[in-house]
């Protein structure tokens, strides 16, 4: 079976989202999981060590080539990968890199605003551009990267 049907079957089997994984350096196979949408509060360390513990022994019972398996959250800075990211995340702030330069905002590839909601499969960022806010409508095919923007509050909580 290949990897990515592997993972992504065990993880979504277990009530978790799969966000990415990478096969990186060494035999390390690092694994990003976050809760599916509508469910409620940050991955813990007990999540990653609940899907670590059964990715373990679905890898080893299919005999998948690896040498360490990495499980984490996706990070404040979340990337935005499906179709369903950026549903799941309109209205918040992102930054977005494209394969290619804009001819209609400055030959620009860079891009940080609020997303919008979808229409079909046009993805829309509002932008603020030279002559004020503006509005970027491109592909997920054009997508190089996409990461929403970390939001933290250093107040205490009372």
């Amino acid at each position: 079976m290949v990897l990515s049907v592997l993972i992504e079957k065990t993880v979504t089997g277990m009530g978790y989202e799969l966000v990415d994984f990478e096969q990186a350096a060494r035999g390390l196979l690092r694994v990003y999981i976050d809760f599916p949408p509508g469910a409620d509060g940050p991955i813990t360390v007990e999540d990653c060590a609940k899907v670590t513990h059964q990715l373990l022994h679905v890898l080893t019972v299919e005999n998948a080539a690896y040498e360490r398996l990495e499980v984490s959250s996706p990070g404040l800075d979340r990337p935005l990968k499906k179709l369903t990211d950026y549903v799941r995340f309109a209205g918040c702030e992102v930054t977005i890199k494209l394969r290619m330069p804009m001819p209609s905002a400055a030959n620009r590839k860079s891009f940080e605003g609020i997303l919008h909601a979808p229409e079909g499969e046009v993805l829309k960022l509002e932008f603020e551009g030279k002559d004020g806010p503006a509005m970027l409508e491109f592909s997920l095919a054009e997508v190089d990267k996409a990461r929403l923007v970390p939001k933290v509050d250093f107040r205490s909580r009372k």
